[in-house]
């Protein structure tokens, strides 16, 4: 019997030593009816939540986000923009141009971001490009080379439907994590509402986020609705609080209300449970007291509130990030550094290949290996 249980002590210290590293958050803890969505931690990228999120699907009206980043990077937001026929005749939501009515591109921006104005969103796209094929061309290749999504296809800047007119969730997040990144984007992206003094049209536009007008959802720093029969209630969502910016894209919902109950879900789901943590860029880690490695760029990680992480660097210098379980969180090479004696090390991680909760594993296993060994000789000698 001693040998059998020694036979299984070991069989489970190898089983523990050589498991593999999952990265997968467990989606089982939330249950949503859209048919897709995602939930983006907005400074390191890294997903928290997915739900057939690179299926392709019919945005609607978050087309917006994409037309209005593109728009603030490649446009002067004082140009004076004349609206066309094909603008003063839109179909959907507008703002109520007049053909021949000059407005100003940031005006335009807002008044396609804030009121979902078609209108407006066939106007900026004639001024920047000469029409509308000609912009859908140019945003195409900018979705692509700039920000770098492989999976949208976009046929016009408003988003009303079109079978060629598509994105996924994991795209949209990803177009939305880049033009948060430009102040401009964000200050027109979290208004509210706006004066509106037009040739037709003289009111206060009201953001269509109810979310983002909600005084009991302070959080919510930033919105887009969408809707066509094609595509169902799609909704963009940011919202931040002390430990971490979220995404949370939400698509083809049967109803409006399900659409943000599913997003409420997922923000308090991701607000609540995880945290951003930063390295910063220049920090060094030691391996074997031989080599110096670099991080040369500051590396940012998602992880879930009160988890335990590790630090772990193997002999080539490539940096794991582990968090409980055994999720790999993220892997970065770093660079190789010369060893100058004659300045500190400003953060060590020593590696031999196995370190962290392996090297836990590896001494309790051979504490175990001892007292047994003992506890045999012992037995041997009574015999």
């Amino acid at each position: 019997m001693n040998r059998l249980l020694v036979s299984i002590l070991c069989f489970l210290a190898a089983l523990s030593i050589g498991q593999p590293y999952s990265s997968v958050y467990a989606n089982d803890e939330i249950s949503i009816q859209s048919e897709s969505a995602i939930v983006m931690d907005a400074k390191s990228g890294d997903v928290l939540y997915e739900k057939n999120a690179n299926e392709q699907m019919y945005p609607a009206s978050i087309t917006k986000i994409a037309t209005a980043i593109y728009a603030i990077e490649n446009g002067n937001l004082n140009d004076l923009v004349t609206v066309s026929e094909r603008a003063r005749n839109a179909d959907g939501t507008r703002v109520y141009l007049e053909e021949g009515e000059v407005v100003t591109l940031d005006k335009l921006i807002k008044g396609m971001v804030i009121n979902s104005g078609n209108d407006a969103a066939i106007a900026i796209a004639e001024h920047l490009n000469g029409s509308v094929e000609a912009f859908s061309d140019e945003i195409n290749d900018y979705l692509k080379e700039v920000i770098g999504v492989t999976d949208t296809h976009f046929v016009n800047p408003s988003g009303l439907f079109d079978e060629d007119h598509q994105t996924t969730a994991y795209d949209m997040a990803q177009i939305t994590q880049y033009a948060m990144q430009n102040q401009t984007f964000r200050q027109i992206f979290q208004m509210k509402e706006l004066p509106w003094d037009g040739e037709s049209w003289d009111t206060t536009i009201i953001n269509h986020h109810k979310l983002l007008i909600d005084s009991s959802f302070p959080y919510v720093t930033g919105g887009k609705t969408g809707f066509v029969s094609e595509s169902g209630h799609t909704l963009v969502t940011t919202a931040k609080n002390d430990w971490i910016d979220v995404i949370v894209v939400t698509l083809k919902a049967e109803s409006s209300r399900i659409a943000y109950n599913d997003t409420i879900s997922l923000l308090n789901y991701s607000l609540n449970g995880f945290e951003t943590v930063s390295i910063e860029a220049g920090t060094k880690y030691e391996v074997n007291m031989d080599q110096q490695y670099e991080l040369k760029d500051e590396l940012s990680y998602t992880k879930k509130r009160q988890e335990v992480i590790e630090e772990l660097i193997d002999e080539s210098g490539e940096l794991s990030i582990i968090g409980e379980g055994e999720r790999l969180i993220k892997k970065i090479a770093l660079s190789i550094v010369e060893k100058d004696d004659e300045k500190p090390v400003e953060q060590t991680v020593k590696a031999n290949g196995l370190t962290g909760q392996y090297s836990i594993v590896l001494m309790l296993s051979f504490a175990m290996a001892l007292f047994l060994t003992g506890y045999f000789f012992l037995d041997v000698r009574k015999m």
